[in-house]
């Protein structure tokens, strides 16, 4: 029997690698036809490997993944990677004379007694910084119809955000400092494991496949665990659940927070911290990695970027050497901590996140990171709302990436819209030509599920489970802002929080078994260390 190893084997690559240079508008159709010709196979949909290998390919792979890497983007002056020129890109502008503005479809206004898609809702999107300025429509990404401009009315607020990330926000009423931050750091490790757990047995399956089991179980719109209970047999055999993780997600099947990387990352990050401070390198973080990390426990970015470390290929070059999952969603679920020891500090968090994110990713795969980071600083405040938060992270990324647009996007659907799959089905609609685990996509139905579940912890999880896509990381970042912005573990509802026992599984050394409370300790010494 031959042992394959996913997501490194350059034949498997190319075929992302030609995705990717279709998302960021590179010239690669000379090349394409290469592969084709020579028998390549696409990218795979779901899987880390093609379905048949083919080792005779890998030196046309290795000669057409190291040219596709030559190619110029012309994304890339709105997309930097080296922090400098994001900084730069997010420092305020002057008033522009327009904006640009998401124009809906007639469906969408049909669907909207009440008028949202009109003034209020641009006023909305500008206070949340969702307009273009400059006064020429961004690029569209793949598959997105171009902005339309229209007139401004009212104060017009252009790219530059009006919370204003550099200024350093109240963390929490005085007096109160040290047990209400420890609090709400607690609920967020839970909410994190909350929606981790309630979108691993979906991962990976279609929107409809989601939609059917869980109306199948009665439980649609998602207000609780999964479960094959009630199921037909015949639809569990159309779409089977997660083959890893079923056995111990399913609500029957829960028994305490099993492993997974949307919490593992979190549990090393906060060992980065412990061992080498805030003041870390990329390259500390790659330390950690070699003697922390298992690498049987790393997938697509993150495991291209292990494979080049023991290459010999050193940060930051193990994000693009071969790495066609450089702008997917990794970088972005290791972000938390970062945010979480900041509050008030958005700046701050989403510098710590970069120093991490480059060590696997570049572009929209770092500004995922750096948005997130930013977003739970400013919620770990105890004074910021979901939508203040967000304004946050949207604060300090590229305000013409496409990560950047996509938040927006996402945003101004899930204000505009009271049914929350119309939202979704829009997202799908427009940005379903990316990867699953794309940052971008991704990206776009955290920030709408977030923003229409206005705060609320069971919504939040629930829309950012129900939206498809990269369902377990999805639902735990969402968890992780609404258990910040819920301030205590107790304000989480107990259907959700008992069945995780306080125990956490990991593999990372020293931390299985771990309790939620004893993590909240941990990462408020780390929090308040000078």
């Amino acid at each position: 029997m031959t042992l394959r190893l996913t997501w490194v084997q350059p034949e498997d690559l190319v075929g992302h690698e030609l995705r990717q240079a279709a998302e960021d508008g590179r010239e690669a159709e000379a090349l394409a036809a290469r592969w084709t010709k020579a028998g390549g196979p696409p990218a795979p949909e779901t899987a880390g490997a093609s379905e048949t290998p083919r080792p005779d390919l890998r030196p046309l792979a290795e000669d057409l993944l190291d040219t596709l890497a030559s190619l110029p983007s012309p994304l890339s002056a709105h997309e930097p990677t080296a922090l400098p020129a994001i900084q730069a890109s997010t420092a305020p502008e002057p008033a522009p004379t327009r904006v640009w503005a998401i124009v809906p479809p007639p469906d969408f206004v049909r669907g909207d007694p009440q008028g949202r898609w009109g003034s209020p809702l641009l006023e909305r999107s500008r206070e949340l910084g969702g307009g273009w300025a400059q006064g020429t429509a961004p690029p569209a990404g793949p598959g997105l119809p171009r902005l339309d401009p229209r007139p401004a009315c009212g104060a017009v607020v252009g790219c530059a955000h009006p919370f204003r990330p550099a200024e350093r926000l109240p963390t929490t009423r005085p007096g109160m400092e040290d047990t209400a931050l420890r609090d709400r750091l607690h609920a967020a490790w839970l909410g994190r494991a909350v929606g981790c757990l309630l979108g691993k047995p979906v991962e990976k399956l279609p929107l409809p496949a989601l939609r059917a089991l869980a109306r199948a179980a009665g439980n649609w719109p998602l207000t609780t665990w999964f479960t094959a209970r009630g199921v037909p047999p015949e639809l569990l055999a159309a779409h089977p659940w997660n083959r890893r993780s079923a056995a111990t997600s399913l609500a029957e099947n829960i028994d305490g927070m099993p492993e997974d990387d949307d919490l593992n990352y979190p549990l090393l990050n906060l060992l980065l911290l412990q061992r080498y401070g805030r003041d870390f390198t990329t390259t500390d973080v790659a330390r950690l990695w070699l003697d922390e990390l298992p690498a049987g426990r790393t997938f697509t970015a993150e495991r291209v970027a292990y494979r080049n470390l023991l290459d010999g290929v050193e940060p930051p070059l193990t994000a693009v050497h071969r790495n066609p999952f450089r702008e997917w969603i990794g970088a972005q679920i290791r972000a938390d901590v970062h945010g979480w020891t900041h509050p008030g500090d958005p700046v701050a968090a989403a510098a710590q996140a970069y120093r991490d994110a480059v060590l696997t990713h570049t572009g929209n795969g770092v500004y995922g990171a750096m948005f997130v980071a930013s977003t739970l600083a400013a919620a770990a405040t105890g004074t910021a709302d979901v939508h203040r938060s967000l304004a946050a992270g949207l604060g300090v990324i590229p305000p013409r990436s496409r990560l950047a647009e996509a938040v927006r996007r996402g945003i101004a659907y899930a204000t505009a819209e009271a049914d929350f799959d119309r939202v979704v089905d829009r997202l799908h609609a427009e940005l379903g030509g990316y990867h699953w685990v794309h940052a971008v996509p991704n990206a776009a139905l955290l920030a709408a599920a977030l923003t229409h579940a206005d705060g609320d912890f069971s919504r939040s999880v629930c829309a950012a489970v129900s939206g498809g896509w990269d369902t377990d990381s999805n639902g735990a970042t969402a968890g992780s802002v609404a258990g910040l912005l819920a301030g205590h573990p107790d304000r989480l509802p107990e259907r959700w929080t008992s069945p995780l026992k306080n125990r956490l599984a990991t593999s990372v050394p020293s931390f299985d078994g771990i309790g939620f409370d004893t993590l909240a300790e941990l990462t408020h010494m780390e929090a308040v260390r000078p």
